[in-house]
């Protein structure tokens, strides 16, 4: 082996970062998903067993994330870093995820794009239901003041709104930060006009839900029996520099307001410091564990509930996986959503992993890999359908009910 020199390590770095490039390039045109598909014979069946004493008119989808990058004067907005070439990796996530969604991003009317390829979806896949579609608002500094470059993407109210107005099968679930000085009205306004729900992502959107800036929120929150579904546990998927704000233990403060939580993705990833101890520095626990703690707390019975979206991720599909099978007691507040259009992204859900670990068996996965082809949207609903856990001699399932979540708007 020769002398490592300067040129070399040049010469290196220039083809690492060509490499790096060009698979940014590719990426998204090898996740790029054909148009959704009626499914074959075989494939149809599995999915009509599958759902078999299931209310489909009951399943709704309570976390579909809408997307856009402003056309045709929705007001959707995407952060520089991820349209930017510079940033290689989050301009590859995004494209991946416009990618998988259908969107072409060289063709006008981007925006209808998506939304008419997730309508598309759910069309095929359970009409009788619907979908909950989300807003995603600004960050908020502790003034009230809209710090626009600091969020990784933003979906009006407006937008959502208005698109759930035009389509029975949508539901709306709006975004509002709560240190907005005008957070309560604009909360009274949303659901005025149908808003099922509030969704926060405080890691990105930088909300700390501890602090008694919400407590305003709260309250309205309460008054007028809208769920918060806020994210909990590390956050991935997008970028977040706050990811303390997502410890679930920070969630008590609404639940003590009398706020109905849902937690989405059950908290399944990342560590937090455990705040219930009393010593400093605290010791850091499983997200999982601490919101399984929350959960099973007797005094948040009918006020506390998890969302299963993304838990059959690669990165989420282990302990938390396993452990929310075996919470028979708690499946009764276990709330299905999809986070789509993660599903659709190809490498996140690996059907191998999940036959590896024992979640599926062979048929299953090469009939859930079927479905997958055809409509990613409907994958993730049968594939939660099929998870099992062998123990003891038992087999855990999801429970049906898990499944038929129109009460909890009620």
């Amino acid at each position: 082996m020769g002398f490592v020199t300067r040129r070399r390590l040049l010469t290196f770095a220039g083809l690492s970062a060509l490499g790096v490039v060009g698979a940014r390039a590719a990426l998204p045109s090898m996740l790029r998903r054909p148009p959704p598909r009626e499914l074959d014979a075989e494939t149809a069946e599995f999915v009509e067993r599958l759902l078999e004493g299931i209310d489909r008119s009951r399943i709704w989808d309570i976390h579909t994330h809408l997307f856009g990058l402003g056309d045709d004067a929705t007001g959707c907005t995407v952060s520089h870093r991820s349209l930017s070439h510079l940033h290689v990796l989050e301009r590859a996530r995004f494209d991946s995820f416009l990618a998988v969604a259908g969107v072409d991003l060289n063709a006008p009317h981007r925006d209808e794009q998506y939304l008419q390829r997730l309508l598309a979806l759910h069309r095929l896949g359970n009409p009788a239901g619907r979908l909950v579609l989300l807003a995603f608002d600004h960050v908020v500094d502790e003034q009230g003041e809209v710090q626009h470059v600091l969020g990784p993407y933003h979906t009006p109210d407006e937008y959502v709104l208005s698109v759930c107005a035009s389509h029975p099968e949508l539901e709306a679930g709006v975004s509002i930060h709560p240190y907005r000085l005008d957070a309560v009205q604009r909360l009274e306004a949303a659901v005025a006009r149908g808003a099922r729900l509030v969704k926060w992502l405080p890691a990105a959107m930088r909300i700390d839900p501890a602090s008694p800036l919400c407590d305003p929120f709260y309250d309205a929150l309460a008054r007028l029996r809208t769920p918060l579904l806020t994210h909990a546990g590390s956050e991935a998927a997008v970028s977040a520099d706050a990811q303390e704000f997502g410890n679930p233990l920070r969630l008590r403060r609404p639940l003590e307001a009398g706020v109905r939580v849902i937690v989405a993705h059950c908290a399944g990833l990342g560590t937090h410091p455990d705040l219930d101890e009393a010593l400093e520095p605290r010791k850091h626990r499983r997200a999982s564990k601490l919101f399984l703690r929350l959960m099973n707390e007797p005094q948040w019975e009918g006020q506390l509930f998890g969302g299963l979206s993304a838990v059959t991720q690669v990165n989420r599909s282990g302990t938390a996986l396993a452990e929310l099978l075996r919470a028979r007691h708690l499946h009764h507040r276990l709330l299905n959503g999809s986070d789509y259009p993660l599903p659709a992204v190809d490498p996140l859900v690996s059907t191998w992993q999940l036959q590896y670990k024992g979640y599926l068996d062979a048929r299953e996965r090469r009939l859930c890999n079927q479905v997958f082809e055809a409509n990613p949207l409907l994958f993730d609903l049968v594939l939660k359908r099929c998870l099992k856990l062998r123990e003891g001699g038992r087999e855990l399932r999801f429970s049906p009910t898990v499944f038929e979540t129109d009460w909890v708007f009620a």
